[in-house]
């Protein structure tokens, strides 16, 4: 898929996350895409986080003049205290807030409880910009799968994300982290991965 776009921003992170695919479609993780939810969520996971870096990598090679500005710095204290203003909307929080809320209710077997409460919460998506036109457990398993942002989202509660963003954070660099990720057959082996390279960093800063 190509959308039409003026942002060189999203273009470069959304190609390069595409071409992580095909990279990974010739190594087990790939091969195995559609075998569970959890592999499908290490392969979308794992070209979103490789996708981000390499499109910024690309705008600070070639257009260093569109990279995002840096967040601005904080403000120095005021004399006199300020009125607290509304918290803005954060899409990942009150996404991830949303999924484990109707997780919670199905579990409970309160399937029309969960159904009235996603509704609810599209309403107040949409009102805040987040034009999403179903919510239900369908966009969840879609949605769910792409997990690399730390502060949340559709996956909810789901540990697998954290897992291959803890690996990413064990690795070298991007290349290693590829590496050492497209050979994975399962959640199983990832946690393992994850669990071995924590041993390491321990033994490297016992004294």
């Amino acid at each position: 898929m190509v959308y039409q776009t003026n942002s060189l921003e999203w273009l470069s992170d959304v190609v390069a996350h595409e071409w992580i695919h095909n990279y990974l479609t010739l190594r087990p993780l790939g091969l195995n895409y559609m075998d569970n939810q959890e592999m499908r969520t290490i392969n979308e996971t794992t070209a979103s986080i490789a996708g981000t870096e390499i499109g910024r990598a690309l705008l600070e090679t070639y257009y260093p003049e569109l990279l995002p500005p840096p967040a601005p710095a904080a403000p120095p204290p005021a004399a006199a205290p300020q009125p607290a203003e509304p918290p803005e909307f954060d899409y990942h929080v009150e996404m991830r807030e949303t999924r484990v809320e109707v997780d919670r209710l199905l579990a409970e077997g309160k399937i029309e409880e969960a159904e009235a409460y996603m509704e609810n919460r599209r309403v107040e998506f949409w009102q805040n910009g987040y034009h999403i036109r179903k919510l239900n457990q369908a966009f969840f398993a879609f949605h769910g799968s792409y997990a690399d942002d730390p502060r949340g989202g559709a996956a909810g509660e789901d540990p697998v994300g954290a897992a291959v963003r803890s690996l990413r954070l064990q690795s070298s660099s991007l290349e290693d982290f590829l590496n050492r990720i497209s050979w994975i057959t399962s959640f199983e082996e990832l946690q393992q991965l994850v669990k071995q390279g924590e041993t390491d960093c321990c033994r490297e800063t016992a004294p």
